[in-house]
């Protein structure tokens, strides 16, 4: 049970990860060849994910996985691997923005569509078919969210509206803290300092943009 329970988890994320993927290469005002650059760029920004995942898992685990590393990797990853994800492939982008000249600014607006779709189809199942009533806040944030990113899509650019999303996105998880126990994203428990770093960073760029007049 515990193994197709995982793989049912598993499934879900995928489904919804590609339904997003199909709404960005449907709905993205990018030329085609644009679209598919960008599309095989994120699934290959997925699956470094996954290895981060897991990689975090083994590291935050390396005493116990070196004495019996199948009871770790059968055991489904924390959200501390899921931060260690999160900085891994965001330092990842860093250095091949530096050296291999990836557009990371134009490749986080393609971002945005894939993760609040995929995110609000997963969120939504979560609804429907496994009655989790602590999803339903969050899923009113991301169909929030969704309007939002159509409605600025077309006046500002793809970094301000990056920043926009990220500080709608955490400040409304940090409201749904005050209001339940705990939020999750794509099933990881998310701790309130993951969210406020997330806060203050995309606040202060917005700011700073603003400031600038690049919108």
């Amino acid at each position: 049970m515990a193994v197709v329970s995982k793989l049912t988890t598993i499934g879900i994320m995928v489904f919804s990860l590609g339904i997003g993927f199909l709404t960005f290469y449907l709905l993205s005002n990018l030329t085609k060849e644009q679209r598919k650059k960008h599309l095989e760029e994120l699934i290959s920004q997925f699956i470094n994910f996954v290895i981060f995942i897991w990689l975090g898992k083994i590291m935050l685990n390396l005493s116990i996985f070196v004495t019996d590393p199948l009871s770790i990797l059968a055991y489904p990853s924390n959200s501390k691997a899921f931060y260690f994800a999160v900085v891994s492939t965001a330092l990842l982008l860093l250095y091949k923005s530096k050296r291999k000249n990836l557009h990371v600014r134009s490749l986080l607006g393609s971002f945005v569509p894939v993760f609040l779709i995929g995110s609000f189809t997963y969120e939504f199942i979560q609804v429907v078919w496994n009655d989790d009533r602590y999803a339903l806040g969050y899923l009113l944030l991301l169909g929030i969210l969704i309007g939002l990113f159509f409605f600025f899509r077309e006046r500002t650019t793809s970094t301000v509206l990056f920043m926009i999303v990220i500080t709608v996105w955490s400040g409304g998880l940090i409201s749904l803290l005050r209001l339940q126990p705990f939020v999750t994203v794509f099933g990881y428990i998310m701790d309130p300092w993951f969210i406020g770093v997330f806060f203050v960073m995309s606040m202060g760029g917005l700011i700073y943009k603003l400031r600038k007049g690049d919108t």
